[in-house]
């Protein structure tokens, strides 16, 4: 019995091994991650809108690649949405930017077919500190010495009106330095809003999870997985090695 549904993205000798010898099967965890992740990304109750956060791109263009085929709406927060605001031209001044990604960041934008929605205002802070000065500004150019943190207001009321008309959410990566309790506000606001709607509602990772139990909303989630990679490489369409093996027993 399988129920590691943490590590089926790795080919482990505990999991992948085990199974291709003997006789294996999924236990109740594991078919319920399958069951909600699977259909969210093979019959989603429309619309289907994905959150995305995190601070990288690169951790997420091939789950961006596949999700713009099947979603109906990509909201993009955190550090990965800054590579998205160059890409458009923006001065980001010291904030996160992936120099490396923004080509791709560009062909995303490209082919997103307005799938791909961004933050319109930022919550700024002076250091890369949990004591730093704040500022909340629109969308635009960030001042010298500053850097943005966390989304802010009006990003989480737009970001709320697509998450209020879904039928199904998928939720992977915070909205900004979560781990910062000042710059933490975007991201529990977006917990708030998911735990609001009536959609089937998937949380993958683990400062999405967090946010959702550290706001007391866990009961109100349809299902929490309990695997952020694994999830990750489902929603990017990959075979899961753990998965392959017990679907050929």
């Amino acid at each position: 019995m399988n129920d590691a549904f943490g590590t089926a993205h790795r080919a482990h000798a505990s999991t992948y091994g085990v199974a291709e010898l003997l006789p294996s099967a999924a236990g109740f965890l594991m078919e319920k991650e399958i069951k909600y992740l699977g259909d969210a990304i093979a019959d989603p109750q429309r619309p289907f809108v994905a959150i995305l956060g995190g601070a990288k791109i690169s951790d997420k263009i091939g789950v961006i690649e596949n999700l713009l085929k099947k979603a109906d709406k990509i909201l993009i927060g955190g550090g990965m949405a800054n590579t998205f605001l160059k890409a458009l031209g923006y001065e980001l001044a010291d904030s996160l930017v992936e120099a490396e990604v923004l080509d791709t960041a560009k062909e995303l934008l490209g082919k997103s077919e307005g799938k791909l929605v961004l933050p319109v205002d930022m919550v700024l802070g002076d250091a890369f500190d949990a004591e730093a000065k704040m500022e909340t500004l629109p969308v635009g150019d960030v001042p010298a010495g500053w850097r943005i943190l966390d989304i802010g207001p009006k990003t989480v009321e737009a970001f709320g009106v697509e998450i209020a008309n879904a039928g199904t959410i998928v939720w992977n990566g915070p909205m900004g330095v979560f781990e910062f309790p000042r710059f933490a506000a975007g991201t529990f606001a977006v917990a708030h809003k998911v735990a609001e709607s009536k959609a089937v509602s998937i949380i993958g990772g683990g400062d999405s999870v967090s946010a959702i139990n550290q706001s007391g909303l866990s009961d109100q989630i349809t299902h929490i997985s309990t695997g952020g990679g694994a999830s990750l490489e489902m929603l990017e369409g990959i075979e899961l090695p753990g998965l392959a093996i017990l679907s050929n027993k």
